[in-house]
């Protein structure tokens, strides 16, 4: 790209927004007046930057109000006055750590130091204050001009762009063009430039649950039969081993759910077992099992009997599922559920009759932590590094373990569960991968009356419903093929009947249900990969674009469900939030007018 001067950037600027955008234009401010340019500078003992002082001779920033023009995330451009203010205000942020940089030389000061005196911040970012934005260096030297980003008192960066120049030519190449920006396109809409994001998503993304498929549940080898020591030929031995004592670690006290009067199958159903990978284990084949990439980040549960017509189950690997709500009053449909759970100092007891949580029932124990070590006073013991000494091996939280103990004889009394965590480890029980339920959709508390810099409120108020809707029901199919979900047979029938004003079938475990549930799992084990290889050296199986296709698939099965279980005008917002292109104006427009 050819870099233009600022003059040449700022034509092409003005007659782009003069001609697509009068409002935004019409904010931009007059130029600034060369004295007062010299009086900033004076008073904050520095020399702007040429580029800088070319733009401010061009406009001393912009009106700051609805529809001003802003550089996509950074915000729009700083006249004098917010410079002077921005860049004193930031000086006394950063007053206190001028001492600790005092060592940096002036390269390194320029890049690592929070706010040096001769940085200067010209944009006023997100919140159009001075707590974020671009900023340039005007101190001579191998960064003079160049700019920089500052976000929110992070540490600041230094970003491609040379100097301001550079900037405002891409800037101008962005409206021409329609090209993004920062990473958001710039659009002219009622007279007003826009930034909207646009995405793409690989259309044939690789399936972290197709590779699970593919690999094998690895099995606890077999242990070596010993093998007996042969005496020496040239006289009597012994044979003395030595063992350092090892530290006794706190007993395992796993999450736990009680159901009354279902059998250990049927719980498992309902916590949404994978039914090819249903069989029995012991504790340490499902630990084995679940870590395993055959698990592709899928939780794992083990259920059993327990007490008098109780049966429990326990989890290894994947996220949490015994304290979702969602879970709990599935587990309980038509029975009592009792779930035990320990997280370091807190234990709970949380107890639901048939779908719904009995407070009166709910039991919380917090313990002090008792680890750290305190000298004779009680004050704490502190390292080198400021941090407190911690003693190895020893039991945290000791009150909440005593306490754990303490609410399972308390279940015992109270309902008839009798179970212990140590009591089966080596017995093969029932066990399955989880499929887990999804997230409830929350209700609609308050009408969005914008999405996207779009008057969402008023398109609600001015459109009749049927007409709304089935505007709404084409962009969720707009949605749909451009995340690739409707080729699945299950949702591309659900769409069909939502096109032709037909009840669609979303019960639990149904085909539409399940195929949900599996795009979420997906998008969970593509991240769980990643996460994964970030502490290998071997690469992920799967990819950022791969993860990304899942998380998109899946956020728009999720509009599906809320246009589905929501208020029009609710499922309205989020359908319109997540449709990728960004030309779904011109979409609705069109939708709208059939």
């Amino acid at each position: 790209m050819t870099t233009l001067t600022v003059d040449q950037s700022w034509a092409r600027i003005e007659t782009w927004l003069a001609q697509h955008a009068a409002v935004s234009h019409g904010l931009l401010r007059p130029p600034a007046l060369p004295e007062h340019i010299a009086a900033a500078e004076l008073r904050l003992g520095v020399t702007f930057p040429p580029d800088l002082k070319d733009s401010l001779l061009r406009h001393d920033g912009v009106q700051l109000q609805d529809g001003t023009p802003t550089l996509a995330y950074y915000g729009p451009l700083s006249g004098v006055e917010d410079i002077v203010r921005s860049t004193e205000f930031l000086r006394d942020i950063g007053a206190d750590l001028d001492e600790d940089e005092a060592e940096l030389d002036e390269a390194e000061r320029d890049q690592h130091a929070y706010w040096p005196h001769e940085r200067l911040l010209i944009t006023l970012g997100i919140g159009w204050q001075s707590s974020d934005g671009l900023f340039l260096v005007s101190r001579p030297g191998p960064h003079h001009g160049r700019v920089g980003r500052y976000f929110d008192e992070d540490i600041p960066s230094f970003t491609p762009w040379l100097g301001l120049r550079h900037v405002l030519t891409e800037f101008a190449t962005a409206l021409e063009n329609g090209t993004p920006f920062n990473g958001r396109i710039p659009l002219a809409v009622e007279g007003r430039l826009i930034w909207d994001d646009a995405a793409t998503v690989v259309p044939d993304p690789l399936s972290p649950l197709g590779l699970a498929a593919e690999a094998t549940e690895p099995l606890i080898p077999l242990a070596p039969e010993p093998v007996p020591s042969a005496p020496r030929p040239d006289g009597a031995y012994a044979v003395i081993t030595f063992a350092a004592p090892a530290a006794q670690a706190p007993p395992r006290q796993p999450d736990v759910v009680f159901v009354a009067g279902i059998p250990p199958e049927e719980l498992l159903g309902r916590l949404g077992a994978v039914p090819a990978t249903v069989r029995s284990r012991s504790r340490e084949q499902m630990r084995l099992a679940a870590a395993a990439p055959w698990a592709a980040c899928r939780p794992m549960a083990r259920a059993g009997w327990c007490g008098d017509g109780w049966s429990y189950a326990t989890q290894e690997g994947g996220d949490a599922q015994f304290g979702r709500p969602e879970v709990l009053r599935r587990l309980s449909r038509g029975t009592r559920v009792v779930r035990l759970s320990k997280q370091g100092p807190e234990v709970h007891v949380t107890v639901f009759d048939d779908g719904v949580e009995q407070p009166e029932a709910t039991r919380r124990v917090d313990s002090p932590r008792e680890d750290y070590v305190t000298d004779a006073d009680g004050q704490p013991v502190l390292g080198p590094g400021g941090q407190q000494w911690q003693r190895l091996g020893v039991d945290p939280w000791p009150g909440s373990t005593a306490a754990y103990t303490r609410l399972l004889a308390c279940l015992a009394q109270e309902y008839g569960i009798t179970w212990s965590p140590e009591g089966h480890g080596d017995e093969l029980l029932a066990s399955a991968l989880l499929l887990p339920v999804l997230d409830d959709v929350p209700p609609a508390r308050h009408p969005v009356s914008s999405v996207r810099d779009f008057d969402l409120g008023g398109l609600v108020e001015r459109t009749p419903p049927h007409r709304l809707r089935s505007a709404m029901a084409a962009q969720l199919a707009r949605l749909a093929s451009e995340t690739g979900i409707d080729t699945y047979p299950e949702i591309a029938q659900a769409l069909e009947r939502i096109r032709r004003n037909e009840p669609v079938d979303l019960q639990a475990d149904g085909p539409l249900d399940l195929r949900m549930r599996t795009l979420s799992a997906e998008a969970r084990a593509a991240r769980g990969l990643l996460d994964a290889a970030r502490h290998q050296t071997d690469p992920a199986p799967v990819t950022a674009a791969d993860h990304a296709a899942w998380a998109v698939r899946d956020s728009a099965a999720g509009a599906l469900r809320e246009f589905l279980l929501l208020p029009l005008p609710a499922a309205a917002a989020t359908v319109l939030s997540r449709r990728l292109s960004v030309r779904w104006r011109d979409d609705l427009a069109a939708d709208l007018a059939r």
